[in-house]
Parts: structure tokens; sequence; C-alpha cells
């Protein structure tokens, strides 16, 4: 590039040496001001740098001076992310399922330019531990804006939905034919994206893991099933619905310890009545769908919470717990 036209981008590489640069530890001088912007061809003095800095400032940068002596020293003091804030994204990347090794590691790389050169360096020390087991599906992020598209559009999608064999294939569900589905609403839940839709062919709410979807893209056919979804009481999908699994909504009183208030306010949120009914342990009545999943999460509890009505659920943890411990 001709240093003419680097020398019209000169607020802009400015901008990019103190957003690099310089953090709250880090600081220039004018001198190394004006060599930075020499490693990008363009030529400057004082009176210009003043006047681009004044620029910066008026656009809304935090530009801090601050003098020592004879010298003066600048850096870039508030930014759009702190890096503490940086931090915590990045954990939350690290930590989240249904993203990527690859793309975590773009992700971060992204985050990384908010700060400095510096900090960015420290982060990338804690990125490289993940261990963590990662969604192998990288259109994770394309198919989520295909299904926004489709709630904002008021439009069906179509797609392709698999589950792992035990050979660890993709191995497509309906013989690899697609899925029509009127998408209402993306749930988290488990670390995982769920896709709430109305399925076409089955004529009923459903819920799809977006990881497990392929192949994905919008119609022109409208959508239904707002009634259904609206029957479902989207607004209790953390407490009703056990890892996405459906099943039929019943109250169940459980009787729990004491020590399991936190776990049953964490799960069905802090409108549950906690009724006492000794030193103890104490009730709770929820309204949950009944799947082997809410079976299997009152087992894990080892015995801290138990189903005590009605007989029918009572049942269904009996039959559940016999079937894991009877040879077929």
């Amino acid at each position: 590039m001709a240093k003419s036209a680097n020398q019209k981008l000169k607020l802009l590489f400015l901008a990019k040496i103190f957003q690099e640069k310089t953090d709250d530890e880090h600081y220039l001088t004018m001198p190394q001001i004006i060599a930075e912007l020499g490693r990008y061809g363009i030529e400057a003095n004082r009176k210009s740098i003043y006047t681009d800095l004044d620029a910066l400032e008026l656009y809304g940068m935090d530009i801090v001076k601050t003098r020592v002596g004879p010298n003066t020293y600048y850096h870039l003091g508030c930014r759009e992310f702190e890096v503490a804030e940086v931090k915590f994204l990045v954990d939350a990347i690290q930590a989240s399922k249904f993203i990527s090794e690859k793309k975590t590691h773009t992700l971060i790389k992204k985050l990384e330019q908010s700060i400095s050169t510096y900090d960015a360096s420290l982060l990338e020390r804690t990125v490289t531990v993940s261990g963590r087991v990662k969604s192998m599906n990288e259109s994770v992020y394309y198919t989520i804006d295909e299904i926004y598209n489709g709630i904002t559009n008021d439009r069906c999608i179509t797609f392709r939905y698999f589950s792992w064999n035990v050979k660890g294939e993709e191995e497509f569900r309906r013989d690899g034919a697609y899925y029509t589905a009127a998408p209402w609403a993306l749930h988290f839940d488990d670390e995982k994206y769920y896709l709430v839709a109305y399925d076409m062919d089955m004529k009923e709410i459903r819920h799809f893991r977006v990881d497990k979807m392929r192949d994905v893209a919008l119609t022109d056919t409208k959508r239904e099933g707002k009634r259904d979804f609206e029957s479902t009481k989207k607004e209790k999908y953390n407490s009703q619905y056990f890892r996405m699994f459906g099943g039929k909504i019943e109250t169940v009183t459980l009787k729990c310890k004491n020590a399991m208030a936190n776990v049953i306010v964490d799960q069905f949120g802090t409108e549950v009545r906690m009724r006492p009914v000794d030193d103890e342990y104490f009730t709770v009545k929820v309204d949950v769908a009944v799947s082997e999943q809410f079976l299997g999460w009152v087992f894990a509890l080892g015995g801290a919470v138990t189903i005590a009505g009605p007989d029918s659920v009572k049942d269904k943890m009996n039959d559940a717990l016999l079937k894991c411990y009877t040879e077929e």
C-alpha cells in the first residue's frame, strides 16, 4: 500500500496502536507513538498526533495522559470489554459443549482483539487447557441463525436429524428424510441448545438437539402450531422438562431432606412452597414432565429426595429401578 494511502488511515492505525499496545499497565510516550505509526508507513509529528488524540477522545476512546516528570505517557483506559469480562466470556465459551474445539479457538481469538496484546497473551495460557467434550458439529452457528430466520419471518424450516450409532457414526433418523418443522423457540439446557418446534408431519410440539440437525434450510411455508406451543407454558421449560425430554405433565410430591432446599430452588425456582415435615424433612409439590430423565434426576440424589406421590409416579420409579437392576 502506498504511503499516501496509509497516511489517510492514520487515525485508524492510531486507534489500533492504542487498542493493542497499551492498557492500564503499559504506556506509550509520544516518540514511541510516532515510531509505531512509522511501522505502518505513516509519518507524523507531535502536533498532528495531538489533534488525532483529541479526535479519538471525541469519538469515545478513553485516552489517558499521565505526566511523570518531564515525560507524558499515554494509554487506553476504559474499553468496551474489561479484561475480567473477556475472561468470563472465554470461560463460558470453553465450558459450552455445543461449541466445537475449532470454533472455540476462533471465538477466543476474536475476543482477544478487544484487549491489549499483553492481556491477550495471559489469556492464551488459559485457553490451551480444555479437556472438555466439545460438539463435533461445526455448522451449529449457522443452524441457529437459520432457526432465528424462521422465527423472525414466521416460516418453517427443513432439516435432517441424526443420532450417534455404536460405531460413533452419524445415523440419520427417518432413513435420512427431511423433517419439516415450525420453529418457535430456542432453549438452552444442560449446556445444549434445543429447538422447540411444531413437527408438521407428527402435528405436535417436539424438541430437537440443535447440534444434531443437519442441512437446515428456510422454506416459504408459514408456521403452524402456535396454540400448541403456547399451551406448553414455555416459561416453565427449565423446571418442568428434564434435559428437554417430554412426558405427561403431572403434579408430583417430593419428600426432601432439608439440605436439598437449594437443589429444589435451583431446579424449580423460588416460587415453590416447601412445607416442613419434621426437623429433618420437607415436602414440595412440583409440576413436571414425568420422563425417565426426571426419574433419573431423583435417583441421582441418592435418597435425599424421594417421590411421595402420586402412586402412579411412584410405580413408574419402581418399574424404572427394577428395569435397571434386572437382566433380560
